[in-house]
């Protein structure tokens, strides 16, 4: 039995589906503290997964960092500026922070391996030398430099393979140059000997570091070119909270007429004024389209009501899409996944990062109606791409086969898998 740590740091969708690893790895008889921001307490202990919190503090941001508060907390709703305020945070000043206020938090912590997110990774790195012990990538995105396609965080285009490959060094080489002081810093406060960040990075390829990547190879096939140790190993499906019940007002809405479609962004910020707007926005569509809606409110905090549109908050996707017609959404991985998942048809609605890198896949898979991004929606665009999704039989069909080849893959075995080899 080993005692497992799970560092995540991200909005909800990045925490969420690291709740999957730690139940598995519980059932499988492993102690499993997971660390997030304070927010997700509830989050993942209503899983039964013990929880330290560890939260940055930064001038300008008080205790959360941008994007990653929820609905009702007072930074994000008042914040005029998302866009600014999330650059802080990525600031080398904000991932030094957030670096040093995992150390805080896990520095005494018992573990015998570290399993660390993306953002994680920088503290994780050097706290898992310091203790003398393994650590695992555990990743969403799939941002190691290969031929097929760009790191997905630099978006959906692809340039062809000599491109793609040098998309990828420079987005290494930019990251090891941009995150040079927190590494040292964090290196220095555990009394670690000074070593570029370009070398440390030569290290772990030299060590195959073991980096799990929690997608289907569906959908993102594994890179020929990856070298051992980059694993694609299928979806890790968040579970739901212990005793959870549908809330009766949504299951009246559900079950009063034909099934609606889903309409989110999840955890993407927006200022009030255009949360208003895209609210409307999503609105009119609805009507223009002649069917009905749920729209989940997210941290954007929209609000669309008539007869035939619910708002709602969070739900577990695993519920819910199986019972919409369709799922229009920003593509973040997570939302992508669970709508591939339920076997509906998508509407993509990007707005930055790896969202158009997953809307680019959904076309591929032959399961989107469209994408519209979300700088250029409006309610004609949305209302016809929705109208594409709920009426076109090999949309439906390719989201089926989708999802049937998606129910054979086991994603939280393969981490279990990998935890228990590095710790006997």
């Amino acid at each position: 039995m080993a005692k497992v740590v799970i560092a995540a740091v991200g909005s909800r969708g990045d925490t969420a589906p690291l709740i999957a690893i730690g139940t598995r790895l519980q059932q499988a008889g492993h102690e499993v503290t997971m660390s997030a921001q304070s927010i997700f307490e509830d989050l993942v202990t209503s899983c039964g997964l013990r929880f330290r919190p560890h939260d940055l503090s930064l001038p300008g941001l008080d205790t959360a960092a941008p994007g990653m508060v929820a609905p009702g907390v007072p930074e994000m709703s008042d914040i005029e500026n998302p866009a600014k305020a999330v650059m802080r945070f990525m600031s080398p000043k904000g991932m030094q922070a957030t670096g040093e206020g995992l150390l805080r938090t896990l520095r005494d912590e018992p573990a015998d391996i570290l399993l660390l997110s993306p953002f994680a990774e920088l503290a994780g790195h050097p706290l898992a030398e310091a203790r003398g012990v393994p650590s695992i990538g555990i990743r969403l995105q799939a941002m190691s430099t290969t031929a097929d396609f760009p790191p997905s965080i630099l978006g959906g285009w692809s340039a062809g393979p000599m491109l793609n490959r040098a998309a990828g060094r420079f987005g290494a080489g930019w990251v090891e140059r941009y995150c040079a002081k927190p590494i040292a810093a964090l290196r220095s406060q555990l009394g670690l000997p000074k070593v570029s960040a370009r070398a440390l990075r030569r290290r772990r390829t030299e060590a195959e570091w073991p980096i799990l990547h929690g997608f289907s190879s569906t959908v993102v096939p594994r890179p020929r070119d990856w070298r051992r140790g980059l694993e694609v190993v299928g979806y890790w499906w968040p579970p739901r909270p212990l005793g959870w019940e549908p809330p009766a007002d949504v299951v009246r809405f559900l079950e009063s007429g034909q099934p609606p479609v889903y309409i989110g962004f999840g955890s993407l910020p927006m200022p009030k004024a255009k949360a208003a707007q895209v609210s409307d926005l999503i609105g009119q569509a609805l009507r223009k389209a002649g069917v009905r809606g749920i729209v989940q409110s997210g941290w954007a905090q929209l609000a669309v009501s008539s007869d035939d549109v619910l708002t709602v908050g969070e739900i577990p996707h695993d519920w819910l899409f199986d019972r919409v017609a369709a799922v229009a959404h920003a593509c973040g991985a997570g939302t992508t996944g669970a709508g591939l998942r339920a076997g509906v048809p998508a509407v993509a609605l990007p707005n930055a990062g790896d969202q158009s890198f997953w809307a680019r896949r959904l076309d591929k898979l032959g399961v989107s109606a469209g994408t519209v991004p979300l700088k250029k929606l409006t309610a004609d665009s949305l209302a016809g791409a929705i109208t594409t999704a709920v009426t076109d039989p090999d949309l439906r069909a390719n989201a089926k086969a989708v999802a049937a080849h998606l129910a054979t893959e086991d994603g939280p075995a393969a981490v279990l898998q990998t935890v228990e080899r590095l710790t006997t």
